[in-house]
């Protein structure tokens, strides 16, 4: 039986500010920061978009290293991953802050969270090598950076996840995909699997609900597929935001473009944070989103935030279903090691080992 995460598993030591990455001088004090797509210049003083990086004397610092706001072992498929280690538990970390601000966040509690604002309520200091014995302690196979935004707080989580797959362990982003190509190249060896979250498929709503924009995001799903890392996404489906058929038909093409295997998770919306009077998703549009993502070529479309057991996951060759599941539980599980056990046909997605990505081309 896994421990609670409580009071017995304080960490060794605190940690503090820390140096960030993927700056440089601009004169006159000034940092341009590489970090997200907002590429950020940041007078003496000030602190970026995030409100977590600042220019200190002109030196850019993080103040998201080491103070974690959130941490649980949850099954993987609450991420949601459906094609990375099936059933196994994550250890799964967030420290405050994000990039984006959007009005229906579900995690706004922590996310709308921000050094530049004061201390963070509630967190505690974890230091990476915490992390991964947590980890460990817990039965956990991966660590995921999630709940809130992890290119916020990306030193932390890139000297986690080093760690981390020296123990053996694997990494997940659970993202909004807004980092650069520069962040995705520099974290690339350490990282298995990112889940993006792509919102919508017009550049409007990406600027009027996020305050940011959509190529980016699209750029990072096809920068993350084609550098080998695993990737699934997801679409929170808001009534009357981006849930019409053209916009929908438009995400999917897009992804069956980059990869017709890249599994598209379909999220029922609930009202929350600052968006109370849109009602919930209509489970008939979450259907019909699932069928639109599989008549343009996507293979493996599912629905989320839906009680009961969720759509399976099949053969791609010959339908036989491989995966069941209720809920975030594994209820049966078919594959042998990645392959059907009826035809021997390879499932597309991380199965067997850290290094195994079995994607077929």
């Amino acid at each position: 039986m896994r421990k609670p995460f409580g009071a017995d598993d304080e960490p060794e030591d605190s940690v503090g500010i820390h140096k960030a990455r993927l700056w440089t001088a601009a004169g006159d004090g000034r940092v341009l920061c590489a970090l997200c797509s907002h590429r950020c210049e940041i007078n003496p003083g000030h602190f970026g978009v995030c409100g977590v990086r600042e220019n200190r004397a002109g030196k850019l610092v993080t103040r998201a290293y080491g103070e974690v706001v959130a941490a649980s072992a949850d099954p993987i498929e609450k991420k949601p991953f459906f094609h990375f280690f099936p059933g196994t538990t994550s250890f799964s970390i967030a420290a405050s802050g994000c990039n984006f601000r959007c009005s229906y966040c579900q995690n706004w509690q922590i996310s709308q969270l921000r050094p530049i604002n004061g201390p963070s309520a509630g967190g505690r200091r974890l230091t990476p090598g915490d992390i991964v014995r947590l980890a460990g302690n817990h039965g956990c196979r991966s660590i995921s950076y999630t709940y809130t935004e992890p290119t916020i707080f990306f030193e932390y989580a890139l000297d986690t996840a080093i760690l981390a797959r020296a123990a053996g362990l694997t990494n997940t982003f659970v993202t909004n995909g807004y980092l650069t190509a520069e962040a995705v190249k520099l974290i690339r060896p350490f990282l298995d699997a990112a889940n993006v979250d792509l919102k919508a498929f017009r550049d409007d709503t990406y600027r009027k609900i996020c305050g940011a924009r959509l190529q980016p995001v699209l750029d990072t799903i096809a920068l993350l597929r084609k550098l080998g890392i695993w990737v699934e996404v997801t679409t929170l489906v808001v009534p009357g935001l981006n849930d019409g058929d053209e916009e929908l038909r438009d995400i999917a093409r897009f992804l069956a473009g980059v990869d017709r295997n890249i599994p598209w998770h379909l999220s029922r919306f609930h009202p929350d944070y600052e968006v109370q009077d849109v009602p919930a998703t209509p489970l008939a549009s979450l259907r019909r989103a699932a069928e639109i993502g599989r008549e343009k070529g996507l293979r493996f479309v599912y629905t989320g935030n839906v009680s009961g057991e969720s759509e399976p996951t099949l053969c791609p060759n010959c339908r036989t279903k491989l995966i069941r599941r209720h809920g975030f539980e594994v209820i049966e599980n078919r594959l042998l090691n990645d392959r059907c056990p009826r035809c021997g046909e390879i499932l597309p997605g991380v199965f067997t080992s850290p290094a195994a990505v079995s994607i077929p081309l």
